[in-house]
This record gives structure tokens, sequence and C-alpha cells, in this order.
């Protein structure tokens, strides 16, 4: 099967799919937005790689400006037409498209549908509930009547494509709703790239590099975005100085205020670093000694931290704050891979955090699980077998559909 995989992070775990694909005969092209400034995977071939493998980063012709909601729109919609190029182009027999703002996801199903090839709607947030929630509380009534125009897309979106896969069981009861029907809603949770990331010792290069190969690490690694909550690292970092360090390896809106608590408030102890290439990504998560993500109230339901995946292949102890209901909650509270608080619970958060730094066993124990947990459950040929039963309904119902118009 000709299989264009649309993924517009460029995340590390859908690149893993990718490879499978093609290494099981499929000819696999793995499209992402370049100028999308998250962690990357391996986003480019090697010697070992299936022939069935390529990779098209899409570029615009100026910087994705995040900070303007009206210049991230106008980029939004100018990256789905050039997505829809590719796949017109290409011609794919399936198309799987997801973590894809609401606007470019409409090209790209449109794009698909005028090819003639199924779609796969790969459901990793909600975007248009997100956008709402973000909309109503800065503009009132004019943002919730904006956010209205966005769930009219993806709601469309849902009703056009030819199989939906949800990252979480609440996702799919939302995703069955819409469609009015379960058939087509398939739930296959997200992994880590057990094969890329595996544990490392502490004192690595890249950990001395940086000067932390012997101080007492917690490390938050990824995007922070506007569903993530800056102020709890600057108040651990408040919290725990002298003992310990905070660092933060990312990129997004959040960083901005970072810097300036750290330069007005004197937090020596909160160090900032850009991302990191993929192939220092295990490096980078061994050099940590209490792993940390954070996801807002509001977004606990229509989103999943992925950072934790990562962190449980480095086999590190998890902090988490996010809502009781996230699935990222869940599955450290089940598997004793960390602690989890409520994100509003700042004094929660801080206790968690010294808990976690003072007892070793705790830890330790932690860690190993989270590892455990990875080691069960990141198997990607397993994973590729359900999205292989995933489009092969797609492909069945899009031709059904064919021979019936």
């Amino acid at each position: 099967m000709k299989i264009l995989v649309h993924d517009y992070a460029g995340h590390p775990f859908q690149v893993d799919l990718s490879r499978e694909l093609a290494a099981r005969g499929h000819q696999v092209t793995h499209t992402y937005f370049q100028g999308d400034h998250g962690p990357k995977g391996r986003l480019h071939r090697s010697s070992c790689d299936p022939v069935g493998l390529s990779f098209n980063g899409v570029t615009l012709s100026r910087p994705y400006d995040k900070a303007s909601f009206v210049k991230r729109r106008f980029d939004d919609v100018a990256y789905g037409k050039a997505i829809a190029k590719v796949i017109l182009s290409l011609k794919p027999d399936l198309v799987i498209s997801g973590n894809t703002p609401t606007e470019a996801q409409s090209s790209v199903v449109r794009a698909s549908r005028k090819s003639g090839a199924s779609f796969v709607f790969w459901v990793q947030d909600f975007y248009s509930i997100a956008v709402s929630k973000l909309l109503r509380r800065k503009l009132g009534a004019v943002g919730a009547a904006i956010g209205g125009y966005y769930s009219f897309l993806e709601r469309g979106q849902f009703v056009q494509s030819d199989a939906i896969v949800v990252i979480t069981d609440p996702f799919a009861e939302i995703a069955k709703k819409w469609v009015k029907t379960k058939d087509k809603v398939f739930t296959i949770e997200n992994w880590g790239a057990l094969d890329e990331i595996s544990p490392l010792k502490k004192d690595n290069d890249w950990a001395l590099r940086h000067g932390l190969s012997d101080t007492f690490n917690f490390l938050y690694s990824g995007t922070l975005a506007l569903k993530h909550n800056p102020q709890l690292l600057i108040e651990l970092a408040k919290q725990v100085k002298g003992q310990a360090n905070v660092v933060v390896v990312s990129q997004g809106v959040g960083v901005s205020e970072l810097e300036r608590a750290k330069n007005e408030q004197s937090i020596d102890n909160l160090i900032l670093l850009p991302l990191q290439p993929f192939a220092d990504l295990p490096k980078v998560l061994a050099t940590s000694d209490v792993t940390v993500a954070t996801i807002e109230p509001d977004a606990g339901m229509f989103s999943v931290p992925s950072k934790v995946q990562s962190y449980f292949c480095a086999q590190r102890a998890v902090l988490l704050a996010a809502p009781a209901e996230n699935l990222a909650s869940k599955v450290v509270r089940k598997n004793g891979a960390g602690l989890v608080v409520d994100p509003t619970d700042k004094g929660g958060f801080l206790r968690c955090a010294m808990q976690l730094m003072k007892d070793d066993a705790l830890r330790g124990g932690a860690a190993e699980r989270g590892r455990k947990f990875a080691l069960n459950n990141y198997d990607i040929k397993r994973v590729t077998d359900q999205f292989e039963e995933v489009f092969e309904y797609a492909y069945l119902a899009r031709n059904s559909r064919k021979g019936t118009s």
C-alpha cells in the first residue's frame, strides 16, 4: 500500500510507525512541518532504513508564529495548502494525519478525497476544543463564536474520515458522538520510541558538557506551550534552590516566562536549554533524577502529554501535574511510575517533588516500574499490527463508497 503519514510535529514515536510500515513492504512517505520547532524524531533516512521509506519536510515562506493567533491562523491555512499539494502529487492509497491545526487538517481531508485516498484521522488532541476554551477566556462571546466555527470544521473532518484513531477511550466517546457511530473509531494509545531511547548513565558526555553530572536534576523536556504551566517549574526551582536544579530543555511560549523569572528573581538553579537533537535525547533524559510533565486542567480532557512515554523509556521517575482523568495520570498512578498531583495544587506538587528528591527507594522503584511498563506496552510490531487493521478497514470503507457512488 502507498501510504502518506502526515505528522505535523514530527514526533519520535510516529516516525517509528512509518519505519515499521515501510519494513513490512509499504511505500511510506512521512511528511511533517519543518517550521514547527517542537521535539522531533529521526526524520532522515539511514543506511538500514527500508527502501520504501522517504521523508518530506514542508516549509512556509516565513517563520511560523505561534504567539499571534491571527498570524498563526493564516500560517495554518498556508500549511494546509502546502500539504494538499504533496497529497495530490503523490496520490497515495491512504493518508493518516494527526496533530494538525484544524484549518490545515481540512485541506488534508479535501486533498485526500480529491486524490481518491482513504483518510484516517489520528486524533492526538482536540484542537477545536482547545481553541474554543482559549478564545472564550480571551475574547468572551466573540471567542466562543470563533471556537464554534473550529468545532464545526473538526466535526466535519471526523464525519468525512474513513476511520478515526484516538489515543484514549475518553477521546473515543467524543468521536463516537460526533460521527454517530462506533464502527470506525479505534483506540490505539501512544507509545514511546523504545528502540531509540534506552536507560543510560547520568554521567554521560551531555551531562558533563552542561555541568549536570554531579547535581540532583529535575528535568522537563519538550514543548512548553499554552496548555502547560511554567509557573509550576518556577516555584519548583525556588523550592529546591541550593539543593537541586530544575533543567528545562524546551521551546514554546512558556520559555519566555521562565527566562523573565530567572532573571528578575535570580533563580540560578533554573537551567534553560533549547531543544536538543533527537540523537542526544537519551542522554538528556539520563541526566535527570526526576522527570517532570505538566498539563493544565482545561487541557486534561483533550490532550495527553506524550513526553511521559519517553520518560518511561529512559527509566526515570515521573513527577506529573495533570488532572486525574488524564490518561498519563492514570498510567503513572496504576503502574507506580511516579507521583501525580492535580495541576492546581501547587503545594502538593512541591511536596511530591521533595518526596521524590529525598526518597531514593521511591524514586528508583518508580523508574524501574515505568521502564517495565514501556517494555510491556511499546512493542512497535504490535502497535503496527493495530494500525494495519485500521488501514484495512479504512481502505475497504473508501472503496465500498466508490462502488456505490
